[in-house]
C-alpha cells in the first residue's frame, strides 16, 4: 500500500471514530434528557424503586379531587381506566388541572404506597382559543 492511499485510510478511520463518538455523546446526552411518564397500571405492575423521581400519568377521576381546608395539600386520583392511583400534593394547582382532564404528576412513592407529587402538569386540549375569542363567541 502505497503513502497517499495509507493517509487517506487513516483520516476516513479518523473521521468515522470521530463521528461515532459524537453521535455516542449525542444519544447519551437525549437518554438523560428523555421524561417519559408511568400509567398508574404500569407503576403498580413494576414499582420503581422508593424515594425514586418519575411522572405518573392519566385522567383526574371525576369526584375524586378534595382539597385540604388548612393548607395547600390537595388529594385526587389519577386512572387510566383500568387502575386507579392516590395523589397527594401540595402547593398551587395549574390553571387548567380539573377533574376529568389529563394531568401528569411529578414525585415519589410514600411509605403508605401512595404517590407524592411535588409537580403537576395539566393537559389541555388541541383546540387553542384566545381569552378575548371565548368571550366573543359567548
Amino acid at each position: 500500500m502505497n503513502k497517499q492511499r495509507r493517509r487517506r485510510l487513516y483520516a476516513i478511520l479518523f473521521l468515522l471514530a470521530a463521528m461515532g463518538l459524537a453521535a455516542g455523546l449525542v444519544l447519551y446526552a437525549l437518554k438523560q434528557n428523555i421524561n417519559l411518564f408511568l400509567t398508574p397500571t404500569q407503576a403498580l405492575a413494576h414499582p420503581p424503586p422508593a424515594h425514586h423521581r418519575f411522572r405518573l400519568g392519566g385522567q383526574v377521576k371525576p369526584g375524586s379531587l378534595f382539597r385540604d381546608k388548612k393548607n395547600l395539600t390537595v388529594y385526587f386520583v389519577l386512572t387510566d381506566l383500568h387502575t386507579e392511583l392516590a395523589v397527594r400534593y401540595s402547593g398551587i394547582l395549574p390553571d387548567l388541572f380539573r377533574e376529568g382532564t389529563g394531568a401528569i404528576a411529578d414525585g415519589t412513592w410514600d411509605n403508605q404506597g401512595g404517590f407524592v407529587a411535588t409537580q403537576i402538569l395539566a393537559k389541555h386540549d388541541e383546540k387553542y382559543v384566545p381569552k378575548f375569542m371565548a368571550h366573543s363567541q359567548t
